[in-house]
């Protein structure tokens, strides 16, 4: 995938759009003060395959400044962290690595709406920016509610979860469809999701292992004279070296001593 992305670079990279997150979180804010000041406004901009192929192609991109349909105070979170995490990303990847990603999601968010016929958000979109940075950055801490230190992995997980609940449970439209959308967190982090199912693999089998493994019996000791043994836990059993023995016998206590 690196040596893909590299000659891509050198031929494509002049065409990458620097800051690309600024314009992504510039734009979602203007969208949201128009939706404000008109409600119903973001109408016109979802991501609609039937109103695609009557020929609103601007569909095609204008889904992605659309905010979250929640109040002020949470979209400012998003917006907020929608920038520290594409910026964050763009700085570790450079703005051709991270122009391809977004690009690839969009695509695939964009396959996912003709695939279940449906207007779609770009929720999935975020989501891998979100995890694509949790796996770069998986111990950066976020404060919640202004009290609670959450390490990014936790969060991520629980995404991954929500994901996985879709591909298990849902329908085989909406399975696919939520495949393809992110599939550019797929394309780019495969190498780190194979490492992760073969440690995952290796611990299972390392613990199947150990429950199936049976520590061997405890041969009991038997007195040579009574034929008591010390599985019986009143009963202490020794060796005896002495020259009546001759050689290291196993006697109750009680012989040991008297016989």
């Amino acid at each position: 995938m690196e040596r893909l992305l590299a000659r891509l670079e050198r031929r494509l990279g002049r065409w990458a759009i620097p800051n690309l997150t600024w314009y992504l979180v510039g734009l979602g804010a203007l969208v949201f003060a128009l939706d404000y000041a008109k409600p119903g406004f973001t109408q016109i901009l979802l991501l609609d395959p039937a109103l695609v192929l009557e020929g609103q192609v601007w569909r095609l991109v204008t889904y992605l400044f659309i905010p979250p349909p929640t109040s002020a105070i949470f979209i400012l979170f998003a917006l907020y962290f929608t920038w520290l995490f594409g910026t964050s990303l763009e700085a570790e990847w450079g703005a051709f690595k991270y122009n391809v990603f977004y690009l690839v999601g969009m695509l695939g968010t964009t396959a996912s709406a003709f695939i279940l016929g449906t207007s779609v958000s770009n929720m999935y979109l975020n989501m891998t920016i979100f995890l694509a940075f949790a796996t770069l950055f998986p111990d950066f801490e976020i404060v919640l509610f202004f009290l609670i230190p959450v390490k990014v992995k936790w969060l991520a997980w629980l995404s991954v979860a929500g994901l996985a609940m879709v591909v298990v449970f849902g329908g085989f439209a909406e399975r696919v469809a939520t495949i393809v959308a992110v599939a550019n967190y797929l394309l780019f982090f495969q190498g780190v999701i194979r490492q992760s199912l073969r440690r995952g693999a290796v611990r299972v089998s390392r613990a199947g292992q150990r429950s199936r493994y049976q520590p061997p019996e405890r041969t009991a000791r038997t007195c040579a004279i009574c034929g008591k043994s010390d599985r019986d836990p009143d009963v202490d059993i020794r060796v005896c070296s002495c020259d009546k023995c001759g050689r290291p016998t196993e006697l109750c206590l009680e012989h040991a001593r008297n016989h």
